[in-house]
């Protein structure tokens, strides 16, 4: 298939619905150069996941240099081999096990269960500006010992980077926006950092701080980055898990009921959203030397645009990829939130997202809350959720209507 014929990744028509094109792409063109991007788009499951699991470093994440550190500073997914291992070795304890139960979820349920109060009694809210894009940049700004009237700051300048790592088409005014934000998050996080190293407290900015692996510490710098990146990947994609999941259930009246009888299926449900409605649509790699994927070649030095959305609906790997199914046999739940996972939502390898257990948990606690709070939750009368996004995508409004609990 020639490129003409596929719908290109900076249409209206693509931005309305890119599945159709994902499937185009995937039967005819697997390897698809693209000029606008000056990058080859890989859309097949077996290949993203090549690219993501890569261990003899053909593919490196050079492209975040002019990707990412305009905006955030250097941060740990430039960095490679010890550099990068002791990185995340100062940063990922506080992500998993008894540091993210004992001292994160308690600050999840709390902050959920605010921002459900505001609505609980009222019989009507809108899922994604009443709690997704609320919840998650709160819950780290909690995390970090942030204050938490400055959320509105905290989500804009998290928009202004995402916009920035979106901006597909070099739109220069989107570009200057996000570089000022490095400026901004700069001149507000580094006198908090160097505050925290002189009275430290019980968060994680303070833990940062102190953290120690061989010998090396964070800089001012790295932490400020760390906390940047943590903002917006932390904030833009679990806010578009948590009203995607509302979204798929919603839609499939049956596997809604299902979830609401029986808790622990919710975990079913977020890896199966992660699959069909994931949060990032692309993440970018840099092939190091020429390497064969299926339709041909990418050259040594080019950037390799990996097409989740496309690979994760793949009919070599997945039966039925199209249909929402959280019982489904081919996705192992089990293994969803971790660097084994089936889908690709979170990366693969060594750069598999930090964040995915923190992310488990806010989902887990919010639909939980949300659905004790809204038993009959439904859609507003005449409301058609429609998603949003090239980069990342995701439901734009979620309005509902429920009894209040208690009425």
């Amino acid at each position: 298939m020639s490129t003409a014929q596929v719908p290109d990744i900076l249409s209206p028509e693509f931005a309305a619905n890119p599945y159709p094109a994902y499937r185009a792409m995937r039967e005819s063109a697997p390897l698809l150069w693209h000029e606008a991007t000056q990058s080859w788009i890989v859309s097949r499951y077996a290949d993203v996941e090549r690219v993501f699991k890569d261990k003899e470093g053909t593919f490196t994440t050079d492209n975040y240099d002019w990707q990412l550190e305009p905006v955030h500073g250097r941060t740990i997914l430039q960095m490679s081999g010890r550099e990068h291992s002791v990185r995340r070795a100062l940063v990922a304890p506080a992500f998993r096990g008894s540091e993210l139960q004992d001292t994160f979820l308690p600050v999840i349920e709390r902050n959920s269960r605010e921002l459900i109060d505001a609505f609980r009694d009222t019989g009507s809210a809108d899922l994604v500006a009443d709690f997704a894009t609320r919840l998650p940049v709160n819950v780290i700004a909690d995390m970090l010992g942030l204050d938490k009237a400055d959320h509105d700051r905290f989500h804009g300048w998290y928009t202004a980077v995402i916009d920035f790592l979106s901006n597909l088409s070099g739109d220069p005014d989107v570009a200057a926006a996000g570089e000022r934000t490095r400026v901004e998050f700069a001149a507000y996080m580094i006198p908090v950092i160097q505050e925290r190293r002189e009275h430290p407290g019980d968060d994680l900015l303070s833990a940062l701080c102190a953290a120690e692996v061989d010998g090396v510490r964070m800089s001012d710098e790295d932490i400020k980055a760390f906390c940047s990146l943590l903002l917006a990947a932390g904030g833009e994609t679990t806010d578009k898990a948590i009203a995607g999941i509302f979204a798929n259930l919603l839609a499939h009246p049956d596997q809604l009921a299902a979830v609401r009888a029986d808790r622990s299926l919710i975990e079913r449900a977020f890896a199966e959203t992660l699959r069909f409605t994931p949060p990032v649509h692309m993440i970018m790699r840099q092939a190091a030397v020429d390497v064969e994927l299926t339709g041909g070649t990418v050259p040594a030095g080019a950037t390799v645009t990996c097409l989740i959305g496309a690979a994760n609906r793949d009919e070599r790997r997945y039966r039925d990829p199209d249909r929402f199914d959280l019982f489904r046999a081919d996705l192992t739940t089990a293994t969803a939130f971790s660097a084994a996972a089936d889908h690709l939502a979170f990366a693969l390898g060594r750069h598999f997202c930090v964040g995915a257990l923190l992310a488990k948990a806010e989902v887990e606690t919010g639909v939980n809350q949300l659905l004790d709070a809204m038993p009959d939750v439904r859609l507003a009368d005449g409301f058609e959720p429609a998603e949003a996004g090239v980069f990342t995508r995701g439901p734009k409004a979620l309005p509902v209507r429920f009894t209040p609990v208690g009425s």
